[in-house]
């Protein structure tokens, strides 16, 4: 592999540890104040590349898929329908549903077992919708990605690390169609 200079934007913050954050594609280092940002590039720079080409093998990918074109009340109705199955496969309940504009990812379900749905997964299959809620409510036995969470998500979606890649596709597909 050619030695590539490595273009990133730096921020500092008032925070303990130096970050690496590549949700767009693009590298932000956010570093505690006098920390030399070159440093923590040098030292996590096969990280980095690793997580660059995984980021360029999904935006290749996204050019051979299609957004799905369904309205926020059929999202709606499409999650409730999914999440009430889950809830008997799963033997737990969730709270609330919302469907809300997130920025960063597709779900979240809180410890009060409140479920929000990212608004832009009506552009997505519904088999990565259903993946989408299963990770999430399997946050309510597991809160953090351990071995132990992915051991539980794949009785249900063995092939959960394929899903994460299309929806990583879908993300800079959705991303791009709509900015």
């Amino acid at each position: 592999m050619p030695h590539k200079k490595l273009n990133y934007e730096v921020i500092y913050r008032p925070i303990k540890y130096p970050r690496i954050e590549l949700k767009t594609g693009k590298i932000v280092v956010i570093l505690p104040e006098g920390l030399d940002p070159e440093e923590v590039i040098q030292k996590h720079k096969k990280w980095i590349q690793d997580k660059l080409n995984v980021i360029e093998q999904a935006v290749k990918e996204a050019e051979e898929k299609t957004l799905v074109n369904r309205s926020r009340n059929e999202l709606k109705e499409i999650v409730k329908k999914l999440t009430r199955s889950y809830e008997k496969e799963l033997g737990i309940r969730v709270n609330r549903i919302f469907i809300r504009r997130m920025k960063t990812k597709w779900a979240s379900c809180s410890s009060k077992r409140n479920l929000t749905i990212n608004e832009l997964t009506k552009h997505l299959p519904e088999q990565l919708l259903g993946y989408i809620i299963y990770h999430e409510m399997v946050h309510l036995f597991e809160k953090r990605h351990t071995e132990k969470f992915w051991k539980l998500v794949s009785k249900r979606y063995a092939n959960y690390q394929e899903l994460e890649r299309k929806l990583l596709a879908y993300w800079f597909l959705i991303v791009k169609t709509l900015s």
